[in-house]
C-alpha cells in the first residue's frame, strides 16, 4: 500500500465559485504543470471533498481540495552515519549548515560521504522516509546554509522563488587585497572555460550574472566581504571577486597568476593556520515557506577555520 506526505488542503472561497479545478491547482494552490501530471497518475493524488476528481470539473464554494503526493525514498543513496549540524526541520523542510569539504550530492566517483548520504542515515533512524532533494548546491568547499525540500511540491515553489530572485542569499567570504571601494556591484556574464570546461570565466557571451559586495573589515593585505546573490550562477562569487582582481583566499582555482609570488607565500601562511580551503561561507539564507507563506531566515555562524583564518590576519594590523 502506497504511503503519503501530509496532504495540501484548500477550501473554495465564494470568489472562486464555477472555477475549474485546473485553476485552482495551478493559480491559487500553485502547482506546477509537472507535478500536476505525475499528480493525476496518483491513486489518490487530487481529491475534492474526498472523492478524485478530474482536473477539468468545476469546484463550488466550500469545496474542500487536497494534494496527496506519494512518500519517496532516495534509493540510489546510501545511508551513512555522518555529522550532519542541522539548523531547521519541519515536516517541509530540513535546513542544513554545510560543512567545508563535503559533497553536496553523490557523484561519479563520489558515492560516500556526501552530505546526502548523512541526511539519508538521519531520515532513516527516526523512521521517515523522502527523497533527497537539495533546492540549491554549495561547492564542496563552501560552508554554511543549504536548504533540502522533503517533498516535490517544496522544491518546486522555493525553486521558483530563486528564478524570480526573491531568495536571499547573503555570504561571507575572505578575499586577497585591500578593496578600495566599501561597496559596489558586478554585473559581469559567467560561462564555462572553451578550453577548461570545469572552469569558468567572465565573458561578453556568457550568462547574465550579478553580485553584491559590501566590505565589512580591512586588513593589512585581506578584506573580509559580505556578498547577495541576484543570480546563481556555478562558482559565481568565486569568478567575479578574482574579475575584480581580489580572489577568495585559498581558492586553488580561481587565483591569480601563479608568477604572483606574494600571494603564493600567503597561500603557504594561510595553510599552515588551518585554511585549507577557499574563504567562502554561506551565512543567511531566506525564503517564503511554501505551506505557511510567511518570510524564514536561517543563519549559520562562521565556522572555525574562517575565524582563525580572521584571528590571524588581526594579528598582522
Amino acid at each position: 500500500m502506497n504511503s503519503y506526505y501530509e496532504p495540501l488542503v484548500y477550501r473554495v472561497s465564494p470568489e472562486e465559485e464555477g472555477f475549474l479545478l485546473k485553476t485552482i491547482l495551478q493559480s491559487r494552490m500553485h502547482l506546477s504543470r509537472k507535478l500536476l501530471s505525475r499528480l493525476k497518475l496518483t491513486e489518490q493524488g487530487i481529491t475534492v471533498n474526498g472523492q478524485r476528481q478530474y482536473i477539468s470539473i468545476r469546484v463550488h464554494e466550500g469545496d474542500v481540495i487536497e494534494v496527496r503526493m506519494q512518500q519517496e525514498e532516495s534509493d540510489d543513496i546510501l545511508p551513512q552515519d555522518l555529522p550532519i549540524s542541522i539548523l531547521y526541520e519541519d515536516d517541509h523542510l530540513l535546513v542544513l549548515n554545510k560543512a567545508a569539504g563535503m559533497i553536496v550530492h553523490p557523484t561519479h566517483g563520489h558515492y560516500v560521504n556526501t552530505l546526502a548520504n548523512g541526511v539519508v542515515y538521519y531520515w532513516q533512524q527516526k523512521g521517515q522516509s523522502f527523497r533527497f532533494r537539495p533546492i540549491h548546491r554549495l561547492d564542496q568547499e563552501t560552508s554554511g546554509t543549504l536548504a533540502v525540500a522533503k517533498n516535490p511540491f517544496v522544491h518546486q515553489q522555493v525553486s521558483e522563488q530563486m528564478q524570480a530572485h526573491q531568495v536571499k542569499k547573503e555570504y561571507i567570504a575572505l578575499v586577497y587585497g585591500v578593496m578600495a571601494e566599501d561597496e559596489g556591484t558586478v554585473d559581469e556574464p559567467i560561462d564555462r572555460d572553451p578550453e577548461q570546461p570545469h572552469i569558468r570565466i567572465v565573458t561578453e557571451t556568457g550568462y547574465s550574472a550579478v553580485t553584491h559586495y559590501k566590505v565589512e573589515r580591512r586588513f593589512k593585505d585581506a578584506t573580509m566581504v559580505r556578498l547577495w546573490l541576484e543570480t546563481g550562477r556555478t562558482h559565481q562569487i568565486r569568478v567575479h571577486m578574482k574579475h575584480l582582481g581580489h580572489p577568495l583566499l585559498g581558492d586553488k582555482m580561481y587565483k591569480l597568476s601563479s608568477a604572483n609570488e606574494a600571494e603564493e607565500a600567503e597561500g603557504e601562511r594561510l595553510l599552515v593556520y588551518g585554511l585549507d580551503r577557499h574563504a567562502l561561507h554561506a551565512c543567511t539564507l531566506g525564503f517564503v515557506h511554501p505551506s505557511t507563506k510567511e518570510w524564514m531566515e536561517f543563519h549559520a555562524p562562521l565556522p572555525e577555520d574562517m575565524e582563525r583564518c580572521i584571528r590571524l590576519l588581526e594579528e598582522q594590523g
